[in-house]
Formats: structure tokens, sequence, C-alpha cells
């Protein structure tokens, strides 16, 4: 049979089970594995075979998932974390060290930009900001000779920025380093960034993976399109002798699964963020309804911006699916089938007006958490990006009065009556 439509993969890929196996994906809850010799294990942890020893290096319900979400983004491995941070952390980190220097749009999640600007600075890896919707010419003044790798998002949370995927991957390529791209707002349903250039794609699966605020957790799939042998010296950790594991050298031995193989065998090994078999579980149960799930959150956020940008009461509203948002045509080209379900707007007043509409919403619920099946508002300046000052708030795309509604998959109406009643309080 030739290739599934992502649809079927949704609930088809990964798992495959054998006669008188479970229908069902099982879980592995276990922290280790049997084996017959000590030979056996010693291959293992020398890399000579596949298999499972021990949960926080791999575990098969972990693997199973994680391979359906390599087959959603078209990628040829992945490896899932405890949350969409360690994924974003790990994806970088696998490839960049003290010394190191990335380039990142500046329109970023607040818990992003704080790891690269601040934690990984201390780490001794620097990260130059960079307007994302700054012409080409103007990026490649970011870049310096220690540059390792250009990261962004796809549709930037929440400041709704989307992205010129190809015109990062140009930057990226033309400069001898991969493109890493956050794709959690749009998912493999609305965007596959493989396609467009990128290189590796990261997801907080917390997110409309699991769809249901059930679990944290991450994953980073590899393309394996990049070429880290053509840019050698760049990524030594990658093309010379990893002297613990005997001097393995991992694009040699594993080709185009060196980039994952190095993650899950070094840095999970040496840093354990992984994800649980139980949350992997749960991911998985989420994965299935994804290509249902997302189209009905695109097609509410839809018809709630447009009421948004009908009312008296509200200053803006930014949606790349309104006709008149400047992303637009941009997210017309990536995302053709819709964007996601996230809204951010203003109201007419100060930070105390919003909160006050806030304090009314009786359906959708003033939580830290977004994109899943129920509706959900923050205030990023006061919540999520609350660290930041006015200026980083600003660069990030993050306006003071900037409210993050996340439209769920309830009716349509009944999201629509509820921010009509709360408005009716400001």
């Amino acid at each position: 049979m030739n290739q599934y439509k992502i649809e079927t993969k949704c609930i088809q890929e990964g798992y495959k089970p054998s006669k008188g196996e479970p229908r069902v994906l099982p879980i592995y809850q276990s922290t280790t594995f049997k084996y017959d010799t000590s030979e056996q294990m010693g291959r293992l942890f020398d890399l000579e075979d596949s298999g499972y020893f021990y949960t926080r290096l791999q575990n098969p319900t972990n693997d199973a998932v994680a391979s359906k979400i390599a087959s959603l983004e078209g990628g040829v491995a992945a490896m899932l974390t405890s949350s969409g941070q360690a994924a974003n952390f790990y994806a970088v980190f696998n490839i960049c060290e003290a010394g190191s220097h990335m380039v990142c749009s500046s329109a970023l999640y607040g818990g992003t930009f704080n790891l690269f600007g601040t934690t990984m600075k201390k780490l001794g890896i620097e990260a130059t900001f960079v307007d994302p919707d700054a012409p080409l010419e103007e990026l490649q003044k970011a870049i310096k000779p220690n540059t390792t790798c250009v990261f962004a998002e796809t549709i930037a949370n929440p400041a709704l920025t989307v992205l010129d995927i190809e015109k990062f991957a140009e930057l990226a390529h033309s400069n001898g380093v991969p493109l890493i791209i956050d794709n959690t707002f749009a998912t493999p349903i609305n965007c596959r960034p493989f396609e467009w250039g990128a290189d590796i794609v990261t997801h907080s699966t917390t997110k409309y993976m699991d769809g249901h605020a059930a679990c944290v957790g991450g994953c980073i799939v590899d393309s394996g399109n990049f070429d880290w042998e053509a840019n050698h010296d760049k990524f030594k950790g990658l093309t010379e002798p990893d002297e613990s594991y005997h001097g393995i050298i991992y694009t040699q031995k594993f080709g185009k699964l060196a980039y994952i193989t190095k993650a899950t065998s070094q840095l999970m090994r040496d840093l354990g963020s992984i994800q649980s078999p139980q949350n992997a579980f749960l991911l998985n149960i989420g994965l299935e309804t994804l290509h249902l799930r997302v189209p009905r959150h695109c097609e509410n956020a839809l018809k709630v911006a447009k009421y948004l940008e009908s009312n008296p009461k509200v200053a803006w509203v930014n949606y790349p699916g309104l006709e008149g948002s400047k992303y637009y045509e941009i997210a017309q080209k990536y995302m053709p089938n819709g964007t996601c379900g996230v809204i951010s707007f203003g109201l007419k007043g100060d930070r105390a007006t919003a909160e006050k509409f806030m304090d009314h919403l009786q359906l959708a619920a003033i939580v830290t958490h977004v994109a899943d099946a129920r509706t959900s508002v923050l205030h990023p300046a006061s919540h999520t990006h609350r660290q930041m000052t006015e200026e980083q708030l600003v660069e990030a795309g993050v306006q003071p009065d900037l409210i993050r509604l996340s439209v769920g998959i309830e009716n349509a109406e009944d999201i629509i009556d509820d921010l009509e009643q709360a408005m009716a309080h400001v």
C-alpha cells in the first residue's frame, strides 16, 4: 500500500501489533528489561545492538509514540522528552557547547526566550535574538563564525507571528547550520516544516498533540536531511569520536540517525529528562484524534476572531486567519488549511480592564495552559512572560495589554456568548 495520508498516520503509525498482541499500545511500565547473557546487555551499552535495557534511555511505549510523531512530521527519527522545554534544550544542546552561538527569532514563548537568553548563557552558549520579519540581509548580520544553529517557532506563542520558513532555512543553510523549528502551535496537521527546508522540529506535546491538558511532554524530530559531515568542524560532537562510547563517531555509525542517536544515548543518558511511559500512552490517545481536533480549533478560532474584530470594546485582534492580519498571506502559503486555535487581542483600557474581563469569564478558564480541548485565557505580561522587561515584551511581540485566548472545541456560539457577557462588565 502507498504511503498513508496523515489522518491515517495519526491512528495507525508507531505501533503495529502482531498475532495475539494487544490492539492498543501497551504501557511498558518498567524501569529495566531482562537479557539472558552479560554479552547481550554489554552490546546494548556499546551501541552495537538496538534494544531496551533502561527506560531513561529507551522504552517501547515511548518509542512507538516517537515513531508516530516522526511519521507525522516526515522525519527519520524522534525522541520524546519530559516537556517541551526539555525538547528545545536538548535539540540545541545536542549540537552546541560552551563557546557556541545561536540565532533565534525574538518572537518566542517566554520560557524558551529565558532558556536561550539566560540559562544557556550560563553554559557558555550565546543567543542573538532577531526580528523574524526582518529581511534576509538584515538577519545575516546576526550570524557569527561560531554560530551553530538557527531557531524559531512556526507560529509564535503568544505573539502569533508566522515564520517565513524558507527565508530562515536559507539563512541557516547558507551559513552551514541547521534550522530548528518549534512546530507546537501549527502541529504537523497544518504545517510540516521539513517540506519548507527546516532540519529539526520540536514540539511541546503538552499542547495540541495531547489535547486534553492531561500530561506534560515534548518531542524532537530529525528530518535526516542536514549534512553534518559537510560542516564537520562545527559539529564535532557528531563527526568526531565520542570517548564515552569507545570512540564511536555518530555520523559514520548511524548515518541519518546520528542526531537522534546522540541525543538519546548521550544527553538523555546524562540529563535524564525522559517522558514517562504512562504519559506517552496518554499522548498517543491524543494523537489519534489530532486530525479531527485541529480543524475544529481553527474553525472556532476564526469565528471568535471575527466576533472580537467587530466588538467596539476591543482595541485590536491578532489572528493569522483574519484577512486583515499582516501574516495572512504568509499563513496561506505555509498553512492553507488553518493556523491554530490561539488568538491574541487587547481591550480598550488598561491592564485592570483586561483583568476585570478575564475574572468575569465563565466558560473560559484562567489557566497557564494553552491549546487543549477547553477554551482558556491568559494575560502573558502578568503570567507566562512576567519575568521579561517591557522592552523584551515588545521585542517578543507581546504587548502589555495582550490577552491570549486559546479557543477550544466547544460550540463556537457558547464561547462567543461567554466573551460577550464578560465584555458587559468592562
